[in-house]
């Protein structure tokens, strides 16, 4: 069974964390909501409570099989412990996703140079060395990027594509109405 944590931080975009969240979690991916606050209760940008299932200190040195940073805020890209589990599972190849405001984070660990990558549209200053895309979901080796909320859901079939294979991304996309997937990525 594969693994990804969701890193929430407050101001967090909820349509992007609990969508990825729920369609991973159809697709038979077990998903650990992460608190980068210190509190279990994470408040969204529309003030939304969300009660987390982990705290970052408990989590960072679990072995996910994927990272995914959700947008919202540029916030996400000044937690150092982040950046340092960002900067890790890069340089072992490890899967990393962000969306909308969130691949700032990559930006500021470095590892987008040379990589296609696509964000929230007026923040790409913020994606230090990379080529961007022109798709609303960009995969460039071991790194996925969104470019915000209303994308979500092709963002999180396109990262239960990579973590469970494409058949079951579609059958998934499917129960959400979303009839051809790869039509849209």
């Amino acid at each position: 069974m594969k693994t990804a944590a969701i890193f929430l931080i407050d101001g967090f975009e909820e349509t992007e964390a609990l969508t990825t969240t729920d369609i991973l979690r159809r697709g038979g991916v077990v998903v650990t909501t992460v608190s980068l606050t210190g509190k279990s209760e994470v408040i969204s940008k529309n003030k939304i409570p969300v009660r987390t299932d982990a705290m970052f200190d408990d989590v960072k040195a679990h072995n996910f099989d994927m990272l995914i940073l959700p947008g919202g805020t540029l916030n996400i890209k000044d937690h150092n412990g982040l950046q340092e589990l960002i900067k890790k599972y890069h340089s072992e190849g490890k899967l990393i996703a962000a969306i909308c405001a969130a691949p700032a984070a990559l930006g500021r660990a470095g590892i987008l140079a040379g990589k296609t990558a696509v964000c929230y549209p007026g923040l790409e200053s913020h994606l230090a060395g990379a080529k961007i895309g022109t798709h609303i979901v960009e995969t460039d080796g071991n790194i996925t990027t969104a470019k915000g909320p209303a994308v979500t859901p092709f963002f999180a079939l396109k990262l239960l594509e990579i973590l469970e294979g494409k058949a079951m991304a579609n059958e998934v996309a499917e129960g959400f109405l979303i009839p051809l997937v790869s039509a849209h990525l």
